[in-house]
């Protein structure tokens, strides 16, 4: 009998593959995080809800020291966004020449309430691009190339204004829906257009936060929740399937 690959794993690859003929790096990184780079390096304020019991898994008696030397906490990180600062560091300290192009895909987590569209872990895809040339424009590019590779159509993407600390200025991303091509269906309930993510441009203190002197470079990111594209692309119907270990859902893949 043959074996198969979670569709999970399949959709990484696929990912991974489509921003590396696009010139980017994929990275991985501690799922175990210090509260500096899960939260302070990207802007997130102390107050923030984020920050909250009911949001994130807080790691009891595991301490450690911020950039500023006072105590701060571990999390298991609730986004790949992590990775940005991460990156930018080693760039620095390695003393590589930017511009920075990588994607990350990895399991994070969120202390919630699961049902079919929601689950405590999942999974969610970085994108970081630093540069002097860095702009709203050829984001907008990368991402529409993106879903269009992964949707296997043709795709057209919108910003809407929205708010995100780590990015400034700040947008949601609708993609214009794969299966009717913005005409109306059921999946993106008669709309044209199905929300998929957040992006922006990279917040100056981040970069500064990562070492980069925001005054000669500047950033774009995005991200979205694999999970989420999984479903859209397979109809699967219940997110919960995808971590049930039930094997009838991976051999169809």
């Amino acid at each position: 009998m043959n074996g198969h690959l979670h569709p999970i794993t399949l959709a990484i690859a696929r990912i991974s593959d489509i921003f590396s003929k696009m010139g980017f790096d994929t990275v991985d990184g501690p799922e175990l995080e210090d509260e500096w780079h899960n939260f302070d390096a990207l802007n997130v304020p102390a107050d923030h809800p984020a920050r909250d019991m009911q949001d994130t898994f807080w790691i009891k008696d595991k301490k450690g020291l911020n950039k500023s030397g006072k105590e701060a906490g571990y999390v298991l990180r609730t986004h790949t966004s992590n990775m940005q600062i991460r990156t930018m560091e080693k760039y620095v300290a390695d003393g590589k020449e930017l511009p920075i192009a990588i994607c990350c895909p990895g399991k994070v987590f969120r202390n919630e309430a699961t049902d079919a569209t929601h689950e405590a872990q999942f999974h969610q895809i970085e994108m970081l691009y630093v540069a002097k040339d860095a702009s709203l424009s050829m984001m907008i590019g990368v991402i529409e190339k993106f879903f269009s590779e992964f949707f296997g159509t043709d795709l057209v993407i919108r910003l809407r204004s929205s708010y995100f600390p780590f990015v400034e200025p700040g947008n949601e991303v609708d993609m214009q829906c794969f299966k009717c091509k913005g005409d109306g269906c059921n999946i993106c309930k008669q709309t044209g257009w199905i929300e998929i993510g957040g992006a922006g441009m990279v917040h100056p203190k981040v970069l500064e936060a990562g070492g980069i002197n925001p005054n000669d470079y500047r950033g774009f990111a995005f991200g979205c929740g694999i999970d989420r594209m999984i479903m859209l692309k397979y109809g699967v119907e219940d997110v919960r399937l995808l971590y049930s270990g039930d094997l009838r859902v991976v051999n169809q893949f």
